[in-house]
């Protein structure tokens, strides 16, 4: 259970609340449509609608599933004299059970991607405008540490282990490797130019990269540092995961209306035809599904990760869909 300074639901409410939500879910944020969403990943049903938040864009939960975080692509301007470090974005605690925001956590600029530490003690937000990321403490849901990782972060990976955080700078074509136990950066890895979106290998011994500038995905090894691999997709690449199994990578091309899965043993690419913009992408982990959003319509895709075949389409009530996560019940 973790301690936000908020009251906690009784058990009951909490059992009921847990016998509602059995199996997977999805929670989606909805950028400009200014609300989250919760997805049943069996049925492809919409379940819940969380509003009170700002252009959420970055979304992780905490490993139990009490908790949203949602991070906010809007932020005030700073007035004159203020300092540049001055908090001006948000981030929204989500309680799924409650059905609304319970509180929010000052940041300093807005937030692209999210990620949290496998103990569900730390979230990590990049701030591209500011070239940090922030740390915030759930048990204290404050920021702990500011940490410089390099111009225009975008994306962050946390291993398994919860030991190391791995944080993509499109802008200088890096990534910086940041160990937790003391919040500094360690290491800095060649990534292929404008790195954004990344996912590890099953192993965790290689990490998976999008190159939008040169329309490529890039494989860095974690050992040594630098790129083993590149794979031409198409113009402005943008979503990325892996299949469950570890043997594919599927990946978006914005521009070009497909998606692209890698076969991770052979390289070969094979690739369907979907309308309009692609964009982010999740697997969805022990359903045998990918979730695809679009950039210009409220829908989600939703394909087979063996056959590629679409299954069905979730529409949305606004906006577009972001960074996805999952919980299992």
């Amino acid at each position: 259970m973790y301690s936000i300074k908020l009251n906690i639901l009784g058990m009951s409410l909490l059992a009921i609340a847990g016998s509602a939500l059995a199996g997977t879910t999805v929670y989606i944020p909805l950028g400009s449509g200014n609300q989250v969403i919760a997805v049943d990943a069996e049925k492809d049903t919409i379940t819940a609608t969380y509003s009170g938040v700002e252009n959420p864009h970055g979304l992780v939960a905490t490993p139990d599933g009490e908790y949203l975080i949602a991070g906010s692509l809007k932020e005030t301007a700073l007035k004159a004299g203020e300092a540049k470090d001055t908090p001006n974005s948000k981030l929204f605690l989500i309680h799924p059970v409650h059905g609304h925001v319970m509180s929010t956590i000052a940041v300093s600029g807005w937030t692209h991607h999210q990620a949290i530490t496998p103990d569900g003690r730390y979230v990590i937000s990049t701030h591209p405008i500011r070239g940090n990321i922030s740390v915030v403490d759930m048990q204290t849901s404050q920021v702990v540490k500011t940490i410089k990782t390099g111009p225009a972060p975008n994306y962050t990976l946390v291993t398994r282990d919860g030991k190391k955080a791995f944080v993509s700078n499109s802008g200088n074509g890096t990534i910086s490797e940041i160990d937790i136990s003391s919040w500094k950066v360690m290491r800095t890895l060649k990534s292929g130019p404008s790195p954004e979106h990344l996912t590890f290998s099953a192993d965790e011994k290689t990490i998976y990269v999008t190159n939008p500038r040169a329309g490529s995905v890039s494989a860095i090894s974690v050992d040594s540092g630098d790129i083993t691999k590149s794979y031409t997709i198409g113009k402005n690449v943008h979503g990325l995961d892996i299949s469950d199994d570890g043997k594919k990578l599927f990946v978006t091309s914005t521009k070009e209306d497909k998606l692209v899965a890698i076969d991770l043993s052979s390289g070969e690419l094979r690739s369907i035809k979907l309308s309009p913009a692609p964009y982010h992408l999740n697997t969805i982990r022990g359903t045998g599904k990918v979730y695809i959003s679009s950039r210009k319509l409220p829908i989600i895709w939703v394909m087979n990760q063996k056959n590629l075949e679409v299954l069905g389409k979730i529409n949305l009530p606004g906006g577009e869909a972001h960074q996805m996560t999952v919980v299992k019940d």
